[in-house]
C-alpha cells in the first residue's frame, strides 16, 4: 500500500491558541499536527453535512460555471 499523499500548509495563529492547541495536543498524547489534523477534519466534516453549506457550494459552482461559459464564449469569438 503507497503512503497517502499529503500537503504542507502554513498557517497563523493567535499565541493563546497555539499554547492551547499544545497543551491539549500533548494531554491526549498527540502531536499538534495530528491534533491540527483532527480539528480540520472535524470542520469539514461538520460543513460537508450542513444542508446550508451544500447549497451555498452548489450555488457557488453554479456561478462558477456561468462565468466559465461566459469566458470560454468570448475565447472562441
Amino acid at each position: 500500500m503507497s503512503p497517502i499523499a499529503t500537503k504542507v500548509l502554513s498557517l497563523r495563529i493567535p499565541e493563546a491558541l497555539a499554547v492551547e492547541i499544545t497543551a491539549v495536543a500533548h494531554a491526549n498524547r498527540l502531536s499538534v499536527s495530528k491534533a491540527i489534523r483532527m480539528a480540520v477534519e472535524d470542520y469539514v466534516s461538520t460543513n460537508v453535512n450542513d444542508p446550508e453549506f451544500q447549497k451555498r457550494v452548489k450555488k457557488r459552482l453554479e456561478d462558477d460555471m456561468k462565468a466559465a461559459q461566459q469566458l470560454a464564449a468570448q475565447v472562441t469569438k
